[in-house]
């Protein structure tokens, strides 16, 4: 062989593996399906092996493309770090530090976060997104943010560290003058069925096909989470909740808990994910840290200020 395969190639390899498709590699790659199979074609002709199934419904890799993934993996990971390494050694203090948030995360140990950073660093500009579901993953993997609080995943990409920072409980909920809150026993699933339930949605593709506690054969699929609260107390729908949202509706009334056969909540797992590939910078460090052990570091740079 005269000449080694390039990163694009690689990388398009491990996007297709990940993603199950060329079509879905090529969205995360943002290129052209098209390119993708070409860059894939190329790879192949390069390497003297085929490295997946021809002939399949979903692509599948061969014995060798099993082989070859790993190590393709191996050196994206290598490279990535090297470039992190070398653009953290070159800066100091950040200008600006983004994080994406999942809207499930409470609100109480977010504001305590922000809080303490701004007084930790004064200076340095803090850019905040909140997003549902599969949106943190997105913005992370993007660059648009340089790290995020997401919430489940049921297969990271590999370019993706996740550190689980602990769980939110959800709780199916209903207003009081909703069907599947008149009964004093749980709700059969067939019952649930019968009736919309408001699910919150993504923006993102990340998360397609992924179902998470749907329920409803009728849904209403809303992308605000605090649109999701105005409809459930108006009584057009049930759905799940964070607990902490709705603790002060549960104690007034104003929302009742509606108890399935098959569960009664459920933990919503959240994780700070970054890339392995990008620099962190010395505020972005003392906030991962912050939001990680939920207590801030002892000792802020000196010149944080």
């Amino acid at each position: 062989m005269d000449r080694s395969p390039s990163l694009e190639q690689l990388r398009a390899l491990i996007a297709i593996a990940e993603t199950g498709s060329f079509s879905a590699a090529a969205r995360r790659l943002d290129r052209a399906q098209s390119v993708v199979s070409y860059t894939i074609a190329n790879l192949e002709a390069l390497l003297g092996v085929a490295l997946f199934e021809r002939g399949r419904r979903k692509p599948e890799l061969t014995e060798a493309g099993r082989a070859i993934l790993g190590d393709a993996r191996r050196l994206d990971l290598l490279m990535g770090q090297l470039g992190a390494k070398a653009a953290g050694l070159q800066r100091g203090l950040e200008g600006e530090v983004s994080l994406a948030v999942d809207v499930m995360f409470p609100s109480q140990r977010l504001v305590a976060a922000l809080q303490a950073f701004s007084g930790a660093f004064p200076t340095v500009a803090l850019n905040l997104t909140m997003e549902a579901l599969g949106g943190v993953l997105k913005l992370v993997l993007d660059g648009d943010c340089a790290f995020g609080i997401s919430g489940p995943n049921q297969n990271w990409p590999h370019v993706i560290e996740a550190q689980s920072i602990g769980t939110v409980e959800l709780v199916l909920v209903a207003a009081p003058s909703h069907p599947l809150a008149r009964t004093d026993r749980p709700v059969r699933i067939s019952e649930a069925r019968e009736h919309t339930q408001l699910v919150l949605t993504d923006r993102s593709r990340l998360t397609e096909g992924q179902t998470y506690g749907v329920y409803g054969a009728r849904t209403w699929k809303l992308g605000d989470l605090a649109a999701k609260h105005r409809l459930l107390l108006a009584g057009l729908g049930w759905g799940s909740m964070p607990r902490h949202l709705v603790d002060a509706d549960l104690e007034t009334g104003r929302l009742v808990p509606v108890a399935l056969a098959d569960r009664r909540a459920v933990n919503y797992n959240v994780s700070l994910i970054q890339r392995t590939d990008r620099a962190t910078g010395p505020a972005s460090r003392w906030l991962i840290g912050y939001l990680c052990d939920s207590t801030p570091p002892d000792d802020p740079l000196p010149d944080a200020s």
